[in-house]
């Protein structure tokens, strides 16, 4: 029964133990904020970037004191932010193109009206 007793308690130890993250997580949220930093998050998104830098950092400090399920998800929150840096930075980029697009079309709108008059519309 003592055994029996052990190896039960044993299973539960062990049931409780979080693994590790992969040892490439922190390789691949790394990698986030760099591919982030490439679209032109600094410029774009800088929020959005800190929070994944801060989230990873927590990460790191979380495996310092083998919390490793707070550490997973703070390498998921990262990489999540990371994703919305670079998407944001996309938007931003596109929204820029268009208002400069607009711009010209403002301004070869009035080169026609100068040279063809008000009723070319």
């Amino acid at each position: 029964m003592r055994n029996l007793l052990i190896v039960f308690a044993t299973l539960i130890l062990v049931s409780c133990a979080t693994a590790k993250p992969a040892p490439d997580a922190f390789n691949d949220a790394e990698e986030a904020i760099e591919a982030a930093i490439r679209a032109g998050a600094e410029e774009h998104s800088p929020v959005e970037l800190r929070f994944a830098r801060e989230k990873l950092e927590e990460a790191h400090k979380g495996m310092e004191y083998k919390q490793y399920d707070k550490s997973i998800y703070l390498i998921e929150q990262s990489e999540i932010n990371s994703e919305l840096a670079i998407e944001k930075s996309r938007a931003a980029i596109i929204r820029a193109k268009v208002t400069e697009r607009a711009r010209e079309n403002e301004i070869l709108r009035e080169d026609f009206e100068s040279t063809f008059g008000e009723d070319f519309k």
